[in-house]
């Protein structure tokens, strides 16, 4: 696959069949992962593919209670509005991020596979969110949506002790990516042109260029 193609394409896939993702995909996801920069080249990560339909199970209600807590304390006003004003453009963005979401929530134990990510010294994830990146990147190259969500951080320790990690290593909670093969058609994510989230030298100064459409597409 064209590498434009994957960082074009690779976008939130949440609506996936539950068929096994094969084994040889996953060892690919993960050795693209751990190619990722390091710093200090310290490696200091954990990486934790989870299949088991037991722990999914333990997992789930975990996750939906977490994320009506991003609804009720993250986007509450964002819903607000946009349940006030659905017909606006924005707020109908919004409602279909949100269920979108909803149904990983809701969906959680379906998932055929999961990646949990860890560092140990690495607070604002500059190492462990490339690496993850990395492995979705890796997992479009092989036709597998994915998804990214931190939402467990609002019972963190619940999940840590499912999952079995050593707490007193100060294991770091990097994210997790739901996998899947898409029920839906891959393609290119809208967003706000480069121009009007870019500048140059100072901070408001115009970047020097536009850029309309997307440079890259079918």
């Amino acid at each position: 696959m064209d590498v434009y193609e994957a960082l074009y394409t690779t976008r939130a896939m949440r609506r996936v069949r539950p068929d096994p993702i094969p084994e040889e995909v996953q060892r690919k996801i993960l050795d693209a992962a751990i190619r990722a920069p390091s710093g200090g080249n310290s490696q200091t990560w954990r990486f934790l593919l989870v299949d088991d339909k037991a722990v999914l199970a333990q997992l789930g209600p975990i996750y939906r209670r977490c994320i009506a807590q991003v609804w009720e304390l993250v986007y509450k006003d964002r819903l607000d509005a946009a349940a006030a004003a659905p017909d606006d453009p924005d707020h109908a963005q919004m409602l279909r991020v949100q269920r979108s979401a909803q149904h990983l929530a809701d969906h959680f134990e379906d998932y055929p596979l999961m990646l949990f990510s860890f560092a140990q010294g690495d607070p604002t994830g500059g190492s462990i969110h490339p690496s993850t990146w990395s492995a979705m990147l890796a997992a479009r190259a092989e036709g597998v949506g994915s998804a990214w969500t931190v939402a467990f951080v609002f019972e963190l320790p619940a999940v840590l002790e499912i999952l079995g990690v050593p707490t007193e290593e100060h294991w770091q909670f990097g994210s997790c990516v739901t996998f899947g093969y898409p029920t839906g058609r891959w393609g290119v994510a809208p967003r706000i042109p480069v121009h009007e989230v870019s500048y140059r030298n100072h901070w408001g100064t115009p970047v020097g260029f536009e850029i309309p459409t997307p440079l890259w597409s079918y």
